[in-house]
């Protein structure tokens, strides 16, 4: 589709292929329209389609206070002010390099170690994951992806680049785990297609589904793309928010364990999710291969990392301590806040797919749809947007190929607030209560499907009508319809 104006223009700049439209965007927009304040606000939008961690940045802020000479712009850091501002090497300040790759080895447990040699940077996974693009592919040349995946692959893989993007179908009947018959038939799909397959991308923990990959699974993608002689790029950019058993296992632990072409292992890294630093635009590539390496760290030179910002994070990678308090307690807060969120639901009948990762959860609203398909799916979203007032992000968004999934991001708000979006939620069940028994008695007796639907109203969805007690999210709720349809 072309832009108006762009007549004269590059055809990047006239196309509308960024990906901007997706409805994963569409509902930040909702929120910046009518962003929700617990005082000023409080019948605003929630932003609940943002993943961000934001659940311990009083240990970093913290830190900072007892370590005021990691930056160049305080009293006591100011002496290296003039080094750091004219630093422009785009190796990147070694001290930097080295306190990555450690912190990278003790992010995975110690069972993989990093060398700082093949650390290159970029600014955030986004441009990370678009110059190993650019490194391993020619325009025209495909990727598969499994599905359902990151929207904003779209942008970061694709635009500019032009490789495309082959999703490899998982469902929900084995959790959304990805088997090799699947990625068998996408190979052989896009093969027919006359595509050249240059990789498989895999996110691994899962965004969106918060799932970390077993060491079996793993082990059969590695001789998949060995035997296929096809590049494997893995973003790990979510290797801290494990926040339970079982453990994270990265492919630079698997790749110890069995044979392999090393040449095509590449991982993706940043500091946004595990840390909370999304404004800081740390991304990493890490790559096994010498070439790859070597291309990647010229074209940094496109969006490296402000020599400000490395020498800061040198400082507070490199005290263990602090790394090793950080790591515990953001992992314990993470599990805190989804396991109150993830109980909050279940009274009301709303299950998520179980998960041990990640700063959000796959729910599942099948049970609401109207009618189930994507459009069903879209008319939920718009209600639960509009009028219930939460941006939530649909499954069709993440390429989902079952109507009826959302992520819903918990860890980029305080407990009050999620509180005041889970008595929204209910309130929204509750309310439709008489409409949902009708509903189901409507299919009893006409012998139709057996799976729940909802007429949904257009009122507001108003948490300050309930009391409270109503907003604590071990309140007990009255006869929920949901609960009811499953016992």
């Amino acid at each position: 589709m072309e832009l108006k104006g762009s007549s004269n223009l590059s055809t990047l700049a006239s196309s509308n292929d960024h990906g901007e439209n997706s409805l994963y965007f569409e509902g930040w927009k909702a929120y910046d329209n009518d962003p929700f304040h617990p005082s000023r606000n409080p019948k605003g939008v929630i932003q609940m389609g943002l993943a961000e961690n934001q659940l311990s940045f009083e240990l970093i802020e913290d830190w900072i206070k007892k370590n005021p000479q990691a930056s160049i712009c305080t009293p006591e850091g100011v002496q290296a002010f003039k080094d750091i501002a004219n630093f422009q090497d785009y190796h990147g300040l070694p001290q930097f390099r080295n306190a990555v790759a450690k912190f990278m080895g003790r992010v995975r447990g110690g069972r993989a170690s990093f060398d700082p040699e093949r650390i290159v940077m970029a600014g955030g996974a986004t441009g990370a994951s678009e110059l190993l693009m650019f490194c391993l592919a020619d325009r025209g040349d495909g990727f598969l992806v499994p599905s359902p995946c990151y929207p904003a692959f779209d942008r970061d893989l694709r635009w500019r680049t032009g490789v495309q993007l082959l999703h490899v179908e998982c469902k929900s009947g084995n959790n959304f785990q990805l088997t090799k018959q699947s990625l068998e038939d996408a190979y052989e799909n896009a093969r027919k297609a006359n595509i050249k397959v240059k990789g498989l991308i895999i996110a691994n923990p899962s965004n969106p589904l918060g799932t970390t990959m077993d060491k079996a699974t793993f082990k059969m993608l590695v001789k998949f793309i060995n035997d296929k002689k096809i590049h494997l790029v893995c973003d790990e950019i979510y290797s801290a928010t494990v926040f339970r058993g079982p453990r994270l296992v990265s492919v630079s632990e698997i790749i110890e364990e069995i044979e392999c072409d090393r040449d095509l292992i590449h991982i993706v890294y940043s500091l946004s999710k595990d840390m909370g630093l999304p404004g800081f635009r740390v991304g990493i590539v890490y790559s096994y291969n010498d070439k790859v390496v070597s291309c990647a760290r010229k074209m940094s030179s496109f969006g490296l990392i402000s020599s400000q910002t490395q020498y800061f994070l040198a400082s507070m990678l490199s005290d263990e301590e602090f790394v090793g308090k950080y790591l515990s307690e953001s992992a314990m807060k993470l599990a805190n806040q989804h396991d109150l969120f993830t109980r909050g639901l279940e009274e009301v009948g709303i299950k998520c797919l179980e998960s041990n990762a990640g700063l959000y959860v796959w729910m599942d609203l099948r049970p609401l749809l109207k009618e189930a398909t994507f459009e069903g799916e879209m008319d939920l979203w718009r209600v639960i947007i509009g009028d219930v007032k939460l941006n939530v992000s649909p499954g069709s968004s993440f390429h989902c190929h079952e109507p009826g999934w959302f992520r819903v991001c918990f860890a980029n708000m305080d407990i009050n607030t999620m509180r005041i979006a889970l008595g929204r939620i209910r309130k929204f069940v509750v309310q439709e209560s008489d409409q949902v028994l009708q509903v189901k008695k409507q299919k009893r007796t006409s012998k139709r499907s057996h799976g729940l639907t909802l007429s949904f109203s257009s009122q507001m969805y108003d948490e300050t009508c309930s009391s409270p007690r109503m907003l604590s999210p071990h309140t007990p709720l009255p006869q929920s319809p949901l609960l009811r349809a499953r016992t």
